[in-house]
């Protein structure tokens, strides 16, 4: 069996999910989208039943495969119903929607459910992918407000640059939002990952955890560091092969790595087919049996190549660590100018395997959340 593999540490899922509700100080949708960031999504649903208050998914087929795997939990669609031919899905399935477009309300108008609706609507505060414009939004309100087959409305948007911290647009966004809503009574749902961790003055009655619930940054390194987040994926596979590498001789497709002295070399079963990045520079960090050394030439389909020079304990069989408590996905993504949004979704053929919460910390949770709320 090809080693490569993903734990997942359930129980640093649920602290990840506590913290980001009490950092709201409100209820708390757990972002489960895109099979949880690559965690398994109805797994990491299962584990946080009883906790979460809601999930958010991108899509009907994403929110049904939770209900057909017995979450009984509110489940929101980030990006609403596709076409007016969903709405009986939504409303047999028990799904609280986005509304984001004027074609959304209109169809709305026309449906009439089984049973009354959930509606969020959605505020163009400056992102400029979804929602209705300003000018649009309160009278859209007060419309859903009064329509009987709607039960309830959250009013919601979206933050674009929340995880730049010396930019001042979370706060323009704000303002906007504040504005909009200003004579609307009912609930507001506005902080993502980056405004929980970052702007503590930034506040809504619904927050929408989704990167921070497994337990990566969406920060650059210095600022990572300051938030007590649990890494949920440790991404590990095996060394397969051990070589001399002598002075001159290179590594790899592209001749992309030198040695420039004689050294030892590995060979790990990991590469850009698993979603291991494949412009991986030369000296990304990884681990081999917990001691640090580096990538060395470029990221193969299957395979990639690392330094064990200095490790003489190395060989084949060693276990070799490519993020989770260290180093971690955000220090992985900075290094491969890329995102840790991309780097969790992006595995493909590594299994999961899962480390389950102890014994009564779902309990616990629930509890502690209880007693915060």
């Amino acid at each position: 069996m090809r080693p490569a593999r993903a734990l997942i540490d359930l129980g640093a899922l649920q602290d990840n999910y506590l913290l980001a509700r009490r950092l709201g100080g409100g209820k708390a949708v757990a972002v489960v989208k895109a099979d949880a960031y690559g965690h398994g999504a109805v797994r990491c649903a299962r584990a946080l039943a009883g906790i979460a208050d809601a999930f958010g998914v991108a899509c009907l087929e994403e929110a049904i495969e939770l209900r057909e795997a017995g979450i009984e939990a509110p489940i929101l669609l980030l990006e609403g119903f596709l076409e007016a031919a969903e709405l009986p899905l939504v409303d047999r399935h028990r799904l609280w929607t986005a509304v984001a477009s004027p074609w959304q309300l209109e169809a709305l108008a026309r449906y009439r459910p089984q049973q009354p609706l959930h509606v969020w609507l959605k505020l163009d505060s400056g992102m400029h992918r979804l929602g209705l414009a300003p000018a649009q939004f309160a009278e859209a309100l007060a419309a859903l407000q009064r329509d009987p087959g709607i039960a309830s409305v959250v009013a919601m948007s979206h933050l674009a640059r929340a995880d730049e911290l010396d930019s001042d647009f979370s706060e323009v966004q704000r303002r906007v939002f504040e504005q909009a809503t200003a004579d609307f009574a009912g609930l507001t749902s506005f902080n993502n990952s980056p405004a929980l961790l970052g702007w503590p003055g930034i506040r809504s009655d619904w927050v929408r955890p989704g990167l921070m619930l497994y337990g990566a940054s969406p920060f650059p390194l210095d600022a990572a560091q300051a938030h007590p987040l649990r890494p949920v994926m440790q991404l590990e596979s095996q060394l397969i092969a051990v070589r001399e590498l002598p002075a001159g001789e290179s590594v790899g497709y592209g001749a992309r790595f030198t040695a420039p002295a004689p050294m030892r070399i590995a060979v790990a079963a990991m590469g850009y087919a698993d979603g291991y990045p494949q412009l991986a520079p030369n000296g990304t960090p990884v681990l081999v049996d917990g001691q640090a050394t580096r990538v060395i030439g470029r990221v193969s389909m299957d395979m990639l190549t690392v330094d064990i020079t200095d490790l003489p304990g190395a060989d084949v069989g060693s276990r070799v660590t490519f993020w989770g408590a260290s180093p971690t996905a955000t220090r992985i993504a900075a290094t491969c100018s890329t995102s840790p949004y991309a780097l969790l979704c992006g595995l493909k053929r590594v299994r999961r395997e899962y480390l389950e919460a102890p014994a009564g910390s779902a309990a616990r949770v629930a509890s502690t959340a209880s007693a915060s709320g």
